[in-house]
This record gives C-alpha cells, sequence and structure tokens, in this order.
C-alpha cells in the first residue's frame, strides 16, 4: 500500500498509509495530517488516491506546494516524489518493499505533557522553570509541532560519545529548581515554556542534539544564540531557555 513519510530537519516525523480515498494536509485541526506551522495554510493540500495513483492538489494556499523543488496546482505522483510544504517533507512511497523506517527515528509531540512524576531528578513545573516535557512514540498521532531547522548538519565536537555508553544530563542552574537533574534517557526531551520559547533535546547514536522549536528568539549556548540547524551539545555546555539557565554534562550509567 503506497505510504506517506513526514520529516523535518531530516527526522521522520510520522508514517501515513493511504489506505483512504482522500487526505487533507494542513494547519486546521480538520486536515488528516495536521501540520501545526504558520507558514502552512488552514486548509494547505489534498491527496486523492484512485486504485493504484494518487493525485495531489494545492488548495489554494498561502506559500504554495512543491514537489521535488517546482511549484505545482496539480500533480500525479510518482514513487518516490517530495512534496514540500514550507519546511516539512512528505515523501510518496508507491513501492510496498522499500525498506522500513526505524522506529526509534520517529518524533511525534503532538501528545506532549509536562512531567508530572515527583522525584528529585525531574523539574518541577513551577511557573518561572522550564517545563520538560517528554514524549513517547505514538503511531497513532499526525500532529506535529513548528520547527525551524531544514538541514540537519551536526556541530564537530570533541566529545567522544559514539564509543561511550554514558547518558546526557541536564542540571538546572538557575530559578527556583536549581540544582535540579534530568537524564535524558528519551529519544526526545521537550524544555521551554509553550507560546515564549520551546526547544528539544533529541538523543540519537551519534550524540545528543538542541534544536529550536518555538519562540521569536532562539535558545543560547554558552551565551550564544543557536541557529535554525539542529546544534550538538559537549560535555559542561550551558543552555539558556525561557530565562531557565542549564548545565549539560554526560554521566555513567549506575
Amino acid at each position: 500500500m503506497p505510504k506517506l513519510i513526514l520529516s523535518m530537519d531530516g527526522l521522520v516525523l510520522k508514517e501515513i498509509l493511504l489506505n483512504k480515498e482522500r487526505i487533507s494536509i494542513g494547519r486546521k485541526a480538520h486536515n488528516d495530517i495536521q501540520i501545526d506551522n504558520l507558514a502552512i495554510s488552514g486548509s494547505h493540500a489534498v491527496i486523492t488516491t484512485i486504485l493504484d495513483d494518487a493525485f495531489l492538489e494545492d488548495q489554494n494556499s498561502t506559500n504554495g506546494t512543491y514537489v521535488n523543488g517546482q511549484p505545482v496546482k496539480k500533480h500525479a505522483l510518482q514513487n518516490n516524489d517530495v512534496v514540500e510544504l514550507g519546511k516539512y517533507r512528505i515523501k510518496y512511497v508507491k513501492d510496498s518493499s522499500a525498506p522500513a523506517v526505524n522506529p526509534s527515528e520517529f518524533v511525534d509531540t503532538a501528545s506532549l505533557k509536562p512531567l508530572e512524576i515527583p522525584s528529585d531528578r525531574t523539574l518541577a513545573g513551577a511557573p518561572d522553570s522550564t517545563e520538560v516535557i517528554e514524549r513517547q512514540t505514538d503511531p497513532t498521532a499526525t500532529q506535529v509541532v513548528p520547527h525551524g531547522s531544514e538541514v540537519d548538519v551536526p556541530v564537530p565536537s570533541t566529545t567522544t560519545q559514539e564509543s561511550s555508553p554514558r547518558l546526557g544530563v541536564i542540571q538546572v542552574l538557575s530559578g527556583s529548581n536549581a540544582g535540579r537533574e534530568l537524564v535524558l534517557t528519551k529519544s526526545l526531551t521537550t524544555l521551554g515554556k509553550p507560546g515564549q520559547q520551546v526547544a528539544v533535546i533529541t538523543k540519537r547514536p551519534h550524540g545528543y542534539f538542541i534544536t529550536h522549536v518555538e519562540g521569536v528568539s532562539f535558545p543560547l549556548v554558552n551565551g550564544k544564540a543557536i541557529d535554525a540547524q539542529a546544534r550538538r551539545l559537549s560535555e559542561q555546555d550551558v543552555i539558556e531557555i525561557a530565562g531557565v539557565k542549564m548545565s549539560f554534562f554526560f554521566r555513567d550509567p549506575t
């Protein structure tokens, strides 16, 4: 069965099987694939499947719909075509024998919620603190959060995490939660205050990376604002998100 692979910043966000005749894409909640980003129109595009063929149609979107870099109004999708909607990419895969996507690469932020487990290693959700939100892969959700990066270029680092089993740890340096720690065991941890400034730290085989998600200003690492690309974290990096300073370091598993 044909499928769509939604991605952002080189990370797979979701796989959607084309198991219905009409799939709508847009920013509003009624869409089958909701992309909560201002670059996406409320009703941006539609994919209609008839037997073994799929047809993409732009819905008079503000920023347009592109396929393989070319603007389109209507387009008959071919295997491996890449639909571009703002910073997002949707790959059309018709070949059922194509390699499956590794579930560990999924980034699903549709149902983020603050941690509620009281622990000396959990950041409390005090009003003046930065919330810490963890994600578990949910294969049924399709909503994603805004994100600013288009190309994932790791920043060189002297950290030898590739050959080390050490885990990343965030320690709060300022605010009412100063001194508290969070061990980054999940594939994705979201930090910040929704509506003000949000960033994510992703745990990957070759390191931990921080990426800006929401807010006019970008998070600071060692006093300098990161750019739209994912930035690799190194030992003793100082991160500042939503006015809260945190230290990143490695710890050997117990």
